[in-house]
């Protein structure tokens, strides 16, 4: 079983929510939950990379499944919301759209709206996870913010923003608007294929 890798990072642009990390040549596709992925956006091809791993394999999922933090308690939390009945990996990599901190504090507050905020979470998962974890996540809600560099959560919307512009042919004043209205009807959004996604339906309505 995997728990820990250290070696060079290589972000797939193909993807929104997975680095590869190679170690001693060999390379680990890695899932990385939006909120994480975020930060790595900002780093470069080939930076040195520490990252907690948890290990998902299943008779279901027989296909093992590498999910990366940068952090041990963050980890330690993604193996708590798995145990919630009906969230699984993938379910849960694209629930976390928030930091750690934040959710955890949300199912502390018992804060079932907010949880329904989170991409894939309705009103019957938000009532199990806060039946499932509510006193057991204190200690995560406590965790200090991890500051995220500057400019790199707007890294998605500005690399849309280039496609559409010089791309697609929009201008850059069409370009922003069509990008501003989308973050608007969804302020979820946190990758380029979600927002490129939203910048669709917008246009088609």
């Amino acid at each position: 079983m995997i728990s820990y890798l250290k070696g060079t990072l290589k972000i797939n642009r193909a993807y929104e929510d997975r680095i590869t990390l190679v170690v001693n040549g060999i390379g680990y596709d890695i899932l990385i939950p939006a909120y994480a992925m975020n930060r790595l956006k900002g780093r470069a091809d080939g930076e040195e990379l520490e990252l907690y791993v948890s290990f998902n394999q299943t008779e279901r999922q027989p296909k093992p499944v590498l999910v990366g933090f940068e952090s041990s308690l963050d980890k330690e939390f993604f193996e708590l919301f798995i145990s919630v009945e009906d969230i699984g990996p993938t379910a849960a990599i694209r629930a976390l759209t928030k930091p750690v901190r934040e959710i955890a504090g949300f199912i502390e507050e018992k804060d079932a709206k907010a949880l329904r905020g989170l991409k894939g979470i309705g009103e019957r998962k938000a009532e199990k996870i806060i039946a499932a974890l509510k006193g057991k996540v204190a200690k995560y809600a406590l965790m200090q913010e991890v500051e995220v560099a500057a400019g790199v959560a707007e890294d998605f919307r500005k690399e849309v923003e280039d496609v559409l512009v010089n791309q697609l042919g929009h201008k850059p004043a069409e370009a922003r608007k069509m990008i501003e209205e989308a973050m608007k009807r969804d302020p979820r959004i946190v990758s380029s294929g979600e927002l490129f996604e939203e910048v669709y339906r917008g246009q088609r309505q």
